[in-house]
């Protein structure tokens, strides 16, 4: 088989496999928000209690086992595509899909995960909301962790797999459309078979096994932003950091920045206040050897001395104080998002 022909029977896989978890989450998520409206405004605990909560734990139990059932054939048919043979250790055949239902990924029991959204609704409206507004919300908030669930399920599915099966050497990390900047700079990686997956509510990333004969398509962030339009670029990466990317800056640097807890504001000499970042600003980082280089605060010989060279500016206070192209281009080089 060429490899042209078995990257594309690969995609394939990817791609089924990809569908049947849609399927499960879409299929959970529509029969939760039906089963939402049954709510009774004026006996809430009481609507809940007797029919609900049971009906929202089933249904998310069966989301659960869809998503679920499709991971260990969906890591053997990878395993198959790169003409080898699954290699189980002794009494690890198969994996036992009903231990990954009926509980919540942090081990929880769902019942209790399950009424946080009601939990909040009546929590909005003691604090002035709407019974139409807070169950909006409320709605908002079950969908989240129905769809989270029901991911985790499936990813938990296929990650016991790969594990277990001796055959796979590791995962790709690869991302759905609609994935945030955070994963988006974590599309291609390559990670151990062992390793956790780390992941976010609703995260739209899976892994793709990959064995001794095959590593792994990488899927590059570059080429997924640049797949995107420019209004979903801002949308996910905010506007002035999609510039900046479009302008050359590293898409690492770019995300890394908004790492939450990072952001900041403090005065200028001009009496202005600018955004900065905490994120690559430590003595070690490359802007402070950097700055502190061309501001004359170092030893040559020595990079890591002298005293620290102030604030690193974000993209977005970058293109505020920019007047032209060019400037724009000298601070993003300035402050390492450009190298």
């Amino acid at each position: 088989m060429s490899a042209g022909i078995a990257e594309q029977e690969h995609q394939a896989l990817v791609t089924a496999y990809g569908r049947l978890q849609r399927i499960a989450e879409s299929r959970s998520s529509a029969a939760a928000m039906k089963a939402w409206r049954l709510l009774s405004g004026v006996d809430l605990d009481g609507s809940w209690q007797e029919r609900v909560g049971p009906m929202l734990v089933r249904i998310l139990t069966a989301g659960q086992l869809l998503a679920a059932s499709s991971g260990q054939t969906y890591v053997d048919q990878m395993v198959a595509a790169d003409g080898l043979a699954p290699d189980y250790a002794g009494g690890a055949g198969r994996v036992q899909v009903r231990t990954l239902a009926g509980t919540a990924s942090d081990g929880r029991a769902l019942d209790t995960l399950l009424e946080e959204p009601l939990i909040g609704v009546k929590t909005l409206m003691a604090g002035g909301m709407t019974l139409t507004q807070a169950m909006l919300h409320g709605q908002n908030s079950l969908l989240r962790i129905m769809a989270s669930e029901v991911a985790d399920a499936g990813r938990g599915a296929a990650g016991i797999a790969m594990a277990a099966n001796r055959t796979v050497t590791g995962y790709v990390r690869c991302i759905r459309p609609g994935a945030c900047a955070r994963c988006a700079i974590l599309a291609g990686r390559w990670y151990h078979y062992n390793a956790d997956f780390d992941r976010h509510p609703r995260c739209q990333c899976y892994g793709v096994p990959s064995t001794k004969g095959r590593r792994g398509a990488i899927t590059s962030p570059t080429a997924y932003f640049n797949g995107l339009s420019r209004t979903e670029q801002g949308r996910i990466f905010t506007l002035a950091g999609a510039q900046a990317i479009r302008d050359g800056a590293d898409i690492y640097a770019v995300v890394n920045a908004r790492r939450k807890g990072s952001l900041y504001t403090f005065t200028d000499t001009t009496g202005l206040r600018r955004q900065a970042t905490r994120e690559g600003a430590t003595r070690r980082s490359l802007y402070q050897q950097r700055a502190r280089r061309e501001q004359g605060l170092v030893d040559p010989r020595n990079p890591r001395s002298g005293p620290p060279a102030g604030p690193r500016l974000t993209p977005e206070a970058i293109y505020r104080m920019a007047r032209s192209r060019s400037q724009v281009i000298e601070l993003l080089h300035r402050y390492a998002y450009l190298y």
